[in-house]
């Protein structure tokens, strides 16, 4: 629980633009009734010790939505057939297993 409080609190400064240091992350949780070891804020304060947290967040939204993106381009530039063809021997391999001449159920 107390790593959900301090990556809450994490965030919170994070949003408001303050510097994330051990000191704030205590004060923050104390301020919201929540009592976390001292080992949990600085852990987090040197993890994210010149980082912009709302930087890293955003990366994440970005990355996710760039590979789908790229996927679907570079198989547009080499055309539908390339993909039909790449398909092809997928599904040639697929059926060679019924030619072993047994099947799941018998």
């Amino acid at each position: 629980m107390s790593d959900a409080v301090i990556s809450y609190a994490s965030l919170i400064l994070a949003d408001a633009g303050l510097d994330i240091t051990a000191d704030s992350l205590t004060t923050l949780t104390k301020a919201a009734g929540a009592s976390i070891d001292n080992i949990w804020a600085e852990t987090f304060a040197k993890a994210l010790e010149g980082k912009d947290l709302k930087e890293i967040l955003s990366g994440f939204h970005a990355a996710g939505s760039a590979a789908p993106a790229a996927g679907s381009a570079s198989a547009a530039a080499a055309g539908g057939d390339a993909a039909a063809e790449e398909a092809a021997p997928e599904e040639a391999a697929e059926e060679s297993d019924d030619d072993m001449g047994f099947g799941l159920f018998d």
